[in-house]
């Protein structure tokens, strides 16, 4: 049996992906995330947070009172703030974009509404095979140009301290979405309307594809340092309808987005890590907690970096548990080609200090 590894790499020539792809790191004082996946050796590994500047800092809690979700998403001076309050307060090693991933939907005409205890609710799902056929491209700079004021914005506030990262929801993520009209455990409809509707399904995951890879590189332009694509509902499909409905159109991401380096985060797909790793021009693979170092080092290779994969819930352990998890946890990855995150996002239960602990230990290593 052929494996994977035996296959030709998606991949560029590592030197390559440094000078061209990490641009405008003159200006960094802190490079670490950018050499960490450009595989450049590191004294220790970086490490940030997913949701790092959400629900648990009582700073943003203030702002979350007097701006409802979107105005803080398309008001750039708040964008800088809330993506800078944990680089004030927790000190990580990278900035994530203040932003969401259903401002994709929302600019294809979609309604959204974040509801309180439920999350976001879609007025205007999709119902229909002829309703998902009538989706026509946006244009990216008219609608979605706010974000890239924001990320001007966080720049300048940033003021080279740390690189930034910009994000968007991967095709598959957001088709659940926008079909099953709210989150849910297993996206039931969302996936019918795939296998009654294959041609449909199809068409709404190009249309995304084309739209995220323009949304992508308008954000490279604008000035992230790298790009992370959220595929948090990837777990729920099994090895060969990932195969069908996600894996075709990660790949035409990491191809077609240009200028920085690309991480994909398939949540849940552990048995995609290997196909992920050889198949795509992902520079890393960010991994969930239900996977260990061990068998994603096997599955995806040195030849890739890996970011994760601490339990969110862990925080709400005593700190030297903490301390001594994050070390443990640094050990068994390895401190080259490694960045340290959470598996998920962090919750919004988690103590800050619990939080800077976190971080702190991955510092003093």
């Amino acid at each position: 049996m052929i494996s994977l590894h035996d296959l030709p790499r998606y991949d560029m020539p590592q030197n390559d992906l440094h000078q061209n792809d990490l641009h405008h790191t003159d200006k960094l004082r802190n490079d670490l995330y950018l050499k960490a996946l450009a595989g450049e050796p590191v004294p220790r590994p970086p490490v940030w947070m997913m949701r790092q500047a959400g629900r648990y800092l009582p700073s943003y809690l203030k702002l979350q009172e007097k701006y409802d979700f979107f105005t803080r998403c398309e008001t750039p001076e708040l964008v800088a703030e809330i993506t800078c309050l944990p680089i004030d307060e927790i000190g990580p090693d990278a900035a994530i974009l203040f932003s969401d991933i259903l401002v994709v939907p929302r600019a294809l005409g979609q309604s959204i509404e974040m509801k309180s205890g439920v999350g976001p609710v879609l007025e205007n799902p999709i119902q229909s095979e002829d309703q998902a056929l009538a989706l026509k491209p946006v244009d990216v700079a008219e609608a979605l140009g706010y974000v890239m004021k924001g990320i001007r914005a966080t720049n300048e506030r940033l003021a080279g301290r740390v690189p930034l990262i910009g994000f968007s929801g991967a095709p598959w993520t957001l088709l659940c979405y926008m079909v099953e009209g709210r989150g849910s455990k297993d996206f039931s409809k969302a996936k019918a309307f795939c296998y009654e509707y294959p041609h449909a399904a199809h068409h709404v995951l190009s249309l995304l594809t084309d739209i995220t890879v323009d949304y992508l590189n308008a954000q490279i332009r604008a000035g992230v340092h790298a790009v992370q694509v959220f595929d948090s509902w990837a777990g729920l499909l099994g090895p060969d309808d990932f195969n069908t409905f996600a894996m075709p159109y990660l790949q035409r991401i990491t191809e077609e987005v240009k200028g920085a380096p690309v991480v994909l985060f398939a949540k849940g797909a552990w048995y995609a890590l290997e196909l992920l790793s050889w198949q795509t021009r992902a520079a890393a693979l960010s991994i969930d907690w239900t996977v260990g170092p061990e068998y994603a080092r096997q599955a995806a290779g040195w030849d890739i970096t890996l970011q994760g994969n601490y339990d969110p819930s862990r925080l709400l352990s005593p700190v030297p548990v903490i301390r001594d998890q994050v070390k443990s946890m640094i050990d068994r990855f390895g401190k080259d080609r490694y960045i340290v995150n959470l598996g998920h996002g962090i919750l919004p239960n988690v103590p800050v200090d619990h939080a800077k602990a976190f971080v702190d230990a991955v510092k003093s290593y």
